[in-house]
């Protein structure tokens, strides 16, 4: 038996290929948990359904339908595993500190069973645990040593897709049609489409059309010059080590693939320090700002500095932002505002398609200067990210409509009599003086 969690492929999928050798049949499982579901975004639902559809018309074109059960995780795959009478239960590892409790739960249950469970890589290019730091610890806590052993590790061979899944009679199972309960609304009108196929889609079309460009682009905010695969890649519609063994020998490549190691480093950081999701990892005991009326401007995208607003307009929209964005409205909170960084991230998981446990909280931890950024008091300032990434001001007028007969000179920094003809806010505070006091309060804080 193979259970699917974070891997939604068949395609360079380890768990699934070792399923397949090493059982006369495969009951092939993904279970939708309710201790998730209870707090995922409508976004990531949505997403996970196209994908689960995808998956399941993958698989039955390989002889063996995909079967959903919905509930307890550890309960409902153990409940299949008895009906199928399995002996062996194949799964990706993975980082998180649910997920790696309910493995340690499955694997108790199996045991009691006299069932084998099995773990395998498939979420990260690199295992979390594979490098450690030469001066001792269980993590990098710095990218740039991390990237130099990252680079020279040997990435495990690309598998093919299985060509056919030998299947049981699951007449008796629950299958696809299990997930039409989750088709919800309320998710952003105009998110991407889950699934394999599409991911595939995707991910040729960037490096048919963008790689070769990558490095010069990627922080152009009006470019869209990006991959758009982080969904893709939480999910796991895409294998990380197919797409960097894909994009690696390419012309504009290694910049690329240095972002797949980013991936890895904060997943490595989270898998040894699972606290490290809600708890600083440095520089703790700041006394953050308290301020709601702050915190609904910057969320309903009315702080006043249109780059910011144009960001979170776009979250909202797409469930997605622009990663040189998510660092500006990330720094313009923890740092302008000196509102607690749990409160963003938790805003942006409850939007983002690809919210992603390590990804997301340890980029905000690092944008608020608590967790690996080797300069912690790095500021971004709006208007000067505005100008030099967003030059023409075309990322703005395509999410703030309401400035879009401004020229570029004007649309960054609006004047007072401006806002007011189109119905803009005034800035939420002074940047210059806010930064200043951002600066008192650490010392402060620190003192």
């Amino acid at each position: 038996m193979v259970v699917f969690t974070r891997d939604l492929r068949v395609h360079d999928h380890p768990a699934l290929r070792a399923a397949c050798n090493d059982a006369a049949a495969v009951v092939p499982l993904f279970v939708l948990d309710d201790a998730i579901l209870r707090d995922a975004a409508a976004n990531r639902v949505g997403f996970l359904v196209d994908s689960l559809r995808d998956l399941d018309s993958a698989l039955r074109r390989r002889g063996a339908p995909l079967v959903v059960r919905r509930g307890s995780w550890v309960d409902e795959v153990m409940s299949v595993v008895v009906e199928a009478e399995a002996t062996s239960v194949h799964v990706s590892d993975d980082v998180s500190a649910r997920a790696v409790l309910r493995l340690e739960r499955l694997g108790e249950a199996a045991a009691r069973a006299r069932v084998s469970v099995e773990t395998h890589p498939g979420v990260t290019v690199v295992a979390p645990a594979a490098l450690r730091p030469t001066s001792g610890g269980d993590s990098y806590q710095m990218f740039t040593p991390y990237h130099r052993r990252w680079v020279e590790a040997p990435w495990r061979p690309v598998l093919p897709a299985p060509r056919r899944i030998r299947s049981p009679e699951l007449g008796r199972f629950p299958g696809i049609e299990a997930i039409d309960s989750l088709a919800s609304s309320g998710g952003s009108p105009k998110v991407i489409t889950g699934g394999e196929t599409a991911a595939r889609r995707r991910l040729a079309a960037f490096i048919r059309d963008e790689i070769e460009h990558y490095d010069h682009r990627r922080d152009d905010l009006a470019g869209a010059a990006t991959s758009r695969i982080s969904a893709d890649l939480h999910f796991g519609c895409l294998s990380p080590v197919e797409t960097a063994t894909r994009v690696r020998p390419l012309p504009g490549g290694d910049p690329f693939v240095r972002q797949l190691c980013w991936r890895d480093f904060f997943h490595q950081v989270l898998a040894a320090r699972p606290e490290s999701a809600q708890r600083d990892l440095r520089g703790g005991g700041r006394r953050w700002n308290d301020d709601d009326r702050a915190f609904e401007s910057w969320c309903e995208a009315r702080t006043g500095f249109p780059v910011v607003d144009a960001a979170m307009r776009q979250l909202t929209t797409e469930g997605f932002m622009h990663n040189r964005a998510r660092m500006i409205v990330a720094s313009f909170l923890t740092k302008d505002l000196y509102i607690d960084w749990r409160l963003g991230a938790a805003h942006f998981m409850s939007l983002l398609v690809d919210g992603d446990v390590a990804n997301n909280q340890l980029n905000w931890q690092w944008v608020a200067g608590t967790g690996t950024d080797t300069n912690p008091n790095r500021v971004f300032n709006p208007v000067v990210q505005s100008r030099r990434f967003d030059s023409s001001g075309e990322y703005i007028r395509r999410h703030l409509p309401e400035l879009a007969e401004l020229d570029a000179r004007e649309i960054h920094w609006p004047d007072m009599a401006t806002r007011r003809r189109l119905g803009y806010p005034a800035p939420i505070v002074d940047h210059r003086e806010a930064i200043e006091e951002y600066r008192l309060r650490l010392q402060s804080d620190s003192g």
